[in-house]
């Protein structure tokens, strides 16, 4: 098993990662979201791998911080597929991510993660990560 940099012909893997975190439909337009990633300077799409199959992705976006000396990475979306849970996929996922990150002059990493997540909140809880302050949001 091994972290690489996705690619779009991950397209066919990544929706189903999607899928089990409540994003369905997102095949319409998956190839497109991935090209863009790949070609933005601020982000990084992962994906884990076993056995020439798509075990997990996690995307991530690093972003300049204009009051403090480090800068941070956000985890946009992170999932480990139901059958590859409990392997140490989503470990190898994240520490791949906190090389990237701190290549990159990032000294924390943020995640954003709906309430109704609570195994998520137990991997993250297990990783190191604390609870922050409210996360507000407006809809455009």
């Amino acid at each position: 098993m091994f972290v690489r940099p996705a690619v779009v012909e991950d397209k066919n893997a990544i929706p189903a990662f999607l899928l089990q975190l409540d994003y369905p439909g997102t095949e319409l337009f998956i190839a497109e979201k991935i090209e863009r990633l790949l070609a933005h300077p601020d982000a990084v799409l992962l994906v884990a791998e076993e056995n020439n199959q798509v075990v997990g992705v996690i995307s991530l976006h690093f972003i300049p911080q204009l009051a403090v000396s480090g800068d941070f990475c956000r985890i946009s979306y992170f999932c480990v597929g139901e059958g590859a849970r409990g392997k140490g996929v989503g470990d190898m996922l994240e520490a791949a991510a906190m090389q990237e990150a701190v290549a990159r002059g990032c000294d924390r990493i943020e995640v954003h993660c709906h309430s109704r997540r609570s195994r998520a909140h137990a991997f993250y809880f297990r990783q190191g990560f604390e609870e922050s302050p409210k996360y507000l949001m407006k809809m455009l």
